[in-house]
Order: structure tokens, then C-alpha cells, then sequence
């Protein structure tokens, strides 16, 4: 299970690889991505808060990057933050995310990216529940929830 100290350590000394990468051309990512997918994932922009189909969305299932399908998030790590974003406590897998320093805006923040294809997903706090502390704070557009197949 991550930490905030192991998330500090892959934003100063490097991150995992990732299990592959997809890069695109910027207008290959326009061709594929709704303009608000594309301002936040390709030019680091934020959804409003409280505005995102996935801040209330509750299905069992997996939550993967919107670009190139790469699973992130678990339905079973999410939590109800408050803060108007989806939020989790881990990602799916420990090379999923992809972790860098932000001093944008005044403030020292470390942002998650897709490992896999670079897009911008959010950012990470070390203000989550217990046993982690952590708090993924993902825009909505940034993910596609696949929902679990329920067997009756």
C-alpha cells in the first residue's frame, strides 16, 4: 500500500514504469477527446468542482483513463471526500499513476497523471482515510467508468 512518503519519492526520484505506453500526436488526441476530455488531460485543466458525472457515481467497477483505457482506479478505493472530485485512496496497481511537484498557482501540490499516455488527472494529498492517508482527487473527464458485470 502507497504512502505519502512513497509518493514524494516517485515525484522527486522518478516513477515507476509503467506496464506500456500509447503516445499520440496532439491532433490524434483531439480526434479522439471531447473538447473539456482534452483541455484537462492533454493541457492540465480542472473540471468545476461538484460539475463531474463521477462525484457521485457509486457502481462496482474499474475507472480508467479516458485517453487510452489504462485501468487507475477501483470502485472499492473510492471514497466520499466532500471536495467536489472523485477520490481514492490507492490506484489500481502501483505503476498506474504517475506522480510530478506542481508549484502552479501558488502552491506545492503533486499531480497524478496517467502513467501509460501522460494525461492529467488530478492531484494527490496526504489527507485521505486510514491505513493510506491519501487522497486521489481525479477530474471526472480524465476517466471512464467500466462497469462490473453482476452475475444473478
Amino acid at each position: 500500500m502507497l504512502n505519502w512518503k512513497d509518493i514524494i519519492n516517485f515525484a522527486v526520484n522518478g516513477n515507476p514504469e509503467p506496464d506500456k505506453r500509447v503516445e499520440k500526436t496532439e491532433s490524434e488526441w483531439k480526434s479522439q477527446l471531447t473538447p473539456e476530455q482534452y483541455r484537462i488531460t492533454r493541457q492540465k485543466g480542472t473540471e468545476a468542482p461538484h460539475s463531474g458525472a463521477l462525484c457521485t457515481a457509486y457502481d462496482e467497477g474499474k475507472y480508467n483513463c479516458v485517453c487510452c483505457d489504462t485501468p487507475l482506479f477501483d470502485s472499492t478505493i473510492k471514497f466520499s471526500s466532500g471536495t467536489g472530485w472523485p477520490s481514492f485512496t490507492q490506484p489500481i496497481k502501483e505503476n498506474a499513476i504517475k506522480y510530478k511537484k506542481d508549484t502552479s498557482y501558488g502552491m506545492v501540490r503533486v499531480e497524478v497523471m496517467c502513467n501509460t499516455c501522460d494525461a492529467h488527472l488530478g492531484h494527490v494529498f496526504p489527507d485521505g482515510p486510514e491505513p493510506s492517508g491519501l487522497r486521489y482527487c481525479i477530474n471526472s473527464e480524465s476517466m471512464i467508468l467500466e462497469k462490473a458485470e453482476i452475475n444473478e
